[in-house]
């Protein structure tokens, strides 16, 4: 298995290229179901978590290429996709694919509102009420399907095509919103989502829906409204920048104490975490095509900060935050209110010297003035980039195990660092 290996010290001078947004480039994959043309989806992240993707798609039938080099292209910059799923040949996703990724239960809203059917195993086999996909199921019982669960499997049954309706999130939730989307855009009717998600990528999804031929207006607000339509076509589509790997690179910037443009990305993607980063004294401004962040010489001051729904702190830049935090001058109280047990890069962030204790839902970091290397292990994709931000600046060398979590969300890391100054290498198994 890869280890990451880093001697920290040294600040990131340079520029790193943003790439396409995993987050937005799994819901837009899954579109393509909606459609027997094809969707050309350009600036896609080569990450292991599109490959899986394409693989699931692959096991329903969906026909994919992946276009020749363009001029100025590199290992670092996005990738377009072509996705053809003129005959769906199955509408099973099998547990041994859909267990290792939980995006991949998404897949069940395009093919319950194209076929009429689809089953679709639970994640990792969880319990339905205690995870998300209760929610998603949910919005697709009020667009009128039928769900029953059999052996680890749900059944979605739509026979004479889902129906609008509406559609009242209890909670926000991304995945739901998502899946809410996707399907109601060929339901029968008006279908009204309230508590909808914000995100950036929930409006990419719908901005991308719209050139396939739907009917949606108000993504970004609260409310959505879907007109359905009888069928979908193909479009061309930009996977919207990573605001998380945005975030990722900008706090290693200032933790290192260096100066670095990220190019490709947008302010107002992040704007709440971007504002949190000047609170601690670290100087953010936008540029053209990009952002440049800059902290020479002074501290880190401490920030509370509490996770919540966009335009709120994401809670996916939660764990590279407390990396940051646990060198900064002062106390600060980090909150997370998105996902329980989130906190499980604590223990490691420790092994580096760090000073942290929980209290509920609440970390508390103490800065300190040194961090030493060591190995540690990766628990989760965001904890894993904490690690390598924590290991930046550390004394000596820090060994992250178990990266093949940040290959799943973060393309060419190694190389985007390297290529900024920072002494980081792939240790292949």
């Amino acid at each position: 298995m890869d280890r990451i290996l880093i001697r920290g010290g040294a600040p990131l001078e340079g520029t790193i290229p943003i790439s396409g947004a995993k987050n937005a480039a799994l819901p837009l994959m899954t579109a393509s179901l909606l459609t027997d043309e094809t969707l050309e989806l350009g600036n896609m992240p080569r990450l292991a978590d599109v490959g899986l993707l394409l693989r699931i798609l692959g096991n329903h039938g969906v026909d994919h290429t992946i276009a020749g080099k363009r001029p100025g292209e590199t290992a670092e910059t996005g990738q377009t996709m072509r996705l053809s799923a003129r005959t769906i040949i199955d509408t099973t996703a099998p547990y041994e694919l859909v267990s290792r990724m939980r995006a991949s239960f998404w897949v069940i809203g395009p093919l319950v509102a194209r076929l009429g059917e689809a089953r679709v195993s639970m994640p990792g086999g969880c319990a339905i009420g205690t995870r998300p996909v209760d929610l998603l199921l949910f919005a697709l019982e009020k667009l009128g399907a039928e769900i029953d669960v059999d052996a680890g499997y749900v059944i979605a049954r739509a026979p004479k095509g889902l129906r609008g309706g509406h559609i009242d999130f209890p909670k926000v939730t991304v995945s739901g919103t998502h899946t809410a989307l996707m399907a109601a855009t060929l339901a029968n009717g008006t279908t009204i989502i309230d508590n909808a998600a914000r995100e950036p990528e929930v409006i990419d999804l719908a901005e991308c829906l719209n050139k396939m031929g739907a009917r949606i207006t108000g993504a970004g607000e609260s409310r959505i409204v879907i007109e359905g339509v009888a069928r979908l076509h193909g479009a061309s589509h930009e996977v919207v920048p990573d605001r998380i790997e945005t975030g990722t690179y900008a706090m290693a910037a200032a933790m290192t104490g260096g100066d670095v443009t990220l190019t490709g990305t947008r302010p107002q993607l992040l704007e709440s975490a971007l504002d949190t980063l000047r609170q601690t004294g670290t100087e953010v401004t936008g540029v053209n095509g990009g952002i440049r962040v800059r902290r020479n010489g002074q501290p880190l001051e401490a920030v509370d900060v509490t996770t919540d729904p966009f335009p709120g702190f994401p809670t996916d830049l939660q764990a590279q935050f407390m990396a940051l935090m646990t060198r900064a001058k002062g106390t600060s109280r980090i909150r997370e209110t998105i996902f329980e047990n989130r906190f499980m890069h604590v223990q490691e962030l420790a092994r580096l010297g760090a000073r942290i204790g929980l209290q509920g839902d609440t970390a508390v970091v103490t800065g300190v003035d040194t961090l030493k290397g060591a190995p540690v292990m990766a628990t989760d994709l965001r904890a894993s980039a904490s690690l390598v931000i924590a290991g930046l600046v550390a004394e000596g060398e820090t060994t992250i195990n178990r990266v093949y979590h940040l290959d799943r969300g973060f393309e060419a890391l190694e190389s985007k660092l390297g290529r900024c100054g920072a002494a980081v290498e792939r240790i292949r198994a």
